[in-house]
């Protein structure tokens, strides 16, 4: 089961209440891409860097089955580079700079070698692109997630709404769901965001987990309580990249296997804040990622007889 992701390659400045680092890769792709090697490959991303990308960062994706062939590298400009402050709670944080450098001309073009795959990770990204990905596609993917993001939706909500026509699952979180259907519920923003297109709603709540909705059936997974949370970026994308990279692994694209790719994606994810950046997401191996996967299961799980 081939997998193509497409997003972000770039750099991050990131400071927390735990710490500051000057200039680390981040990116959605990457993220996506760490996240769900452990699962499904080939990975096929869809990206574009410029010539300042560590080499040895495009050689530590390959070993982990990471195609590059749709990674463009643009030889005299710098790769996208984004620094954020975060607040105290860790779930709100100040945008310091944003330079877009070469996405500013991203084109995404889909390599032949990539026609054919069964999964499509759509990243965060401006919603035309992210359409202009599914119309190369000779073959509709098995399965198309999408993440979106408030931005869009204040200044590209035509092309968002198109392209939702054309998903399957749509990422956002609670606060972008009620922004985009004008319903303070989450149940009935779920209904309103069903009936434009995707047929599987999650919501992400943070350290207050997820919700996965189908025109009718709802499942909750929490966040796994953790004593230290160092870095939030990319939890969402790596949250994604689990989800995906389990349904990709089983082939399965059930609601009831969707409840454990949920599982799965609040597993990488609770790996993914506990350093800067996706240092973590390098280090574990596929024994640390049961052992979070069984905590997950603990913490869920109880007996209880009904009256």
């Amino acid at each position: 089961m081939s997998l193509i992701t497409v997003g972000t390659m770039a750099f991050d400045a990131i400071e927390t209440p735990f710490g500051k680092t000057d200039k680390i890769v981040g990116g959605s792709a990457t993220y996506v891409a760490y996240a769900a090697s452990n699962f499904v490959k080939p990975i096929q991303q869809v990206s574009i860097v410029g010539y300042d990308f560590p080499v040895e960062e495009l050689e530590e994706l390959k070993s982990r089955g990471v195609q590059l062939d749709g990674v463009e590298i643009v030889p005299d400009k710098k790769s996208f580079f984004w620094s954020g402050r975060y607040h105290a709670d860790m779930n709100s944080r100040d945008t310091l700079v944003t330079d877009l450098n070469v996405l500013a001309d991203f084109n995404p073009q889909i390599p032949d070698s990539y026609q054919g795959a069964e999964f499509l990770m759509l990243g965060n990204l401006v919603p035309a692109v992210q359409l202009s990905v599914i119309r190369q596609l000779k073959q509709r993917p098995r399965l198309i997630v999408m993440d979106t993001m408030n931005f869009w939706m204040e200044v590209a909500l035509p092309d968002l709404e198109e392209v939702l026509k054309h998903v399957d699952i749509l990422l956002v979180n609670d606060a972008e769901a009620r922004q985009l259907t004008g319903q303070f519920s989450l149940v009935k923003a779920a209904k309103s965001i069903l009936q434009m297109g995707p047929k599987y709603l999650i919501i992400k709540k943070g350290e207050h987990g997820a919700l996965l909705f189908d025109k009718d059936s709802v499942f909750f997974a929490p966040a796994l309580p953790l004593e230290d949370v160092f870095d939030p970026t990319g939890a969402g994308d790596t949250f994604a990249g689990g989800f995906v990279g389990h349904l990709a692994k089983t082939g399965d694209i059930s609601f009831e296997n969707m409840k454990r790719a949920i599982i799965v994606g609040s597993a990488m994810a609770s790996f993914c804040v506990e350093k800067f950046g996706a240092t973590r997401l390098r280090e574990i191996t596929k024994t640390d990622i049961e052992a979070r996967i069984q905590q997950f299961k603990d913490l869920v799980n109880f007996e209880i007889e009904l009256l």
